[in-house]
């Protein structure tokens, strides 16, 4: 593989990351994996998905996260009774102007913190879909742009449980990555009861960075070098997925796109200039499994995304480096 002699333009990325990661250990201990997932998917521009049963840190990690940033962040709590224009706004007549005026919703915002997203009803989820993937709302048929810094952080309960409504194949693929945060462990668990004593750690995080340092970390991942063997080895990866005798459904073109944006981020808060097939192999069981119908039939959601999993697992383990 041909590597670039400078890695010049990815010394703030690390060092952004370090400050972030740090911010987001104060609050979470014992979850590196949750943590740096989180960073690598802020830093590649892309929209990340916390699964797990209630109780665990996932609205926690989405809080910190946000608080972490010196921006905008909105909270939506989803609800079975929510309406599209909860998400988006709506326009209401005013009297004293005689006109329509548009009242933003709360997807106007530079962090997006969507709890419990799949207990709002498949046309409710759906008000989403432009907003994460063309990062602009339409109403009334006119078309607003959503701020250069957008992010959706959503959180949802396993899909087995009451009172949730599964995500579409739509959706879900706009997702970067999806993560479980698992239940901790007893030293970590016991640490956050040491540090919850007086008051919620959430609360006193305090931003260190912004927008704009944010936006330029995005700009110099994107300009880390992807070698040809490399880019052949991803593709290869993802292109295994659609032809996999246990999968019905494979990875999208977005899908791959998603990989080398994660995979360039990596390399980037690694302090590299280049992306080696590590990257990529690291992140694939994060970015690939939740945006796959895997064959046959399945006890719960759950088994049906671990089955995803494995799968994805093996795929990287026998395809080679080209």
């Amino acid at each position: 593989m041909t590597v670039p002699h400078s890695t010049e333009p990815t010394i703030n990325v690390r060092g952004l990351a370090q400050q972030i990661a740090h911010a987001l250990g104060e609050v979470l201990s014992g979850r590196p994996e949750a943590i740096e997932t989180s960073i690598i998917t802020l830093l590649a521009g892309g929209h990340l998905l916390l699964e797990d049963v209630p109780g665990v840190g996932k609205t926690t990690l989405a809080t910190t996260l946000a608080r972490s940033i010196d921006a905008t962040p909105r909270r939506i709590q989803f609800t079975s009774d929510m309406l599209p224009t909860d998400v988006t706004g709506l326009s209401v007549y005013d009297q004293d102007k005689h006109e329509f005026q548009f009242h933003p919703g709360p997807i106007f915002a530079n962090i997006v913190i969507g709890d419990e997203v799949n207990r709002a009803t498949p046309k409710t989820q759906s008000a989403l879909l432009e907003a994460m993937g063309e990062h602009s709302v339409t109403v009334d048929g006119v078309t607003r742009a959503l701020p250069e810094l957008f992010m959706v952080v959503a959180t949802q309960n396993p899909q087995d449980m009451e009172g949730t409504f599964p995500l579409p194949e739509a959706q879900r693929d706009r997702f970067m990555t999806r993560i479980s945060l698992g239940y901790p462990d007893a030293n970590a668990e016991i640490a956050m009861l040491t540090a919850r004593q007086l008051t919620d750690p959430a609360t006193a995080v305090t931003p260190v960075a912004t927008i704009n340092e944010v936006l330029a970390a995005r700009e110099a991942v994107s300009h880390v070098h992807l070698a040809d063997e490399v880019a052949r080895y991803l593709v290869a990866i993802v292109a295994a997925t659609r032809s996999h005798p246990g999968i019905s459904l494979g990875g999208s073109p977005r899908a791959t796109l998603h990989l080398t944006r994660m995979a360039r981020s990596r390399a980037a808060v690694g302090g590299r200039g280049y992306v080696s097939p590590d990257d990529v192999a690291a992140l694939a069981g994060r970015v690939l499994p939740h945006r796959l119908a895997p064959r046959g039939r399945f006890g719960s959601v759950s088994d049906s995304l671990a089955a995803a999993t494995e799968i994805v697992a093996e795929i990287v383990a026998r395809t080679p480096v080209k």
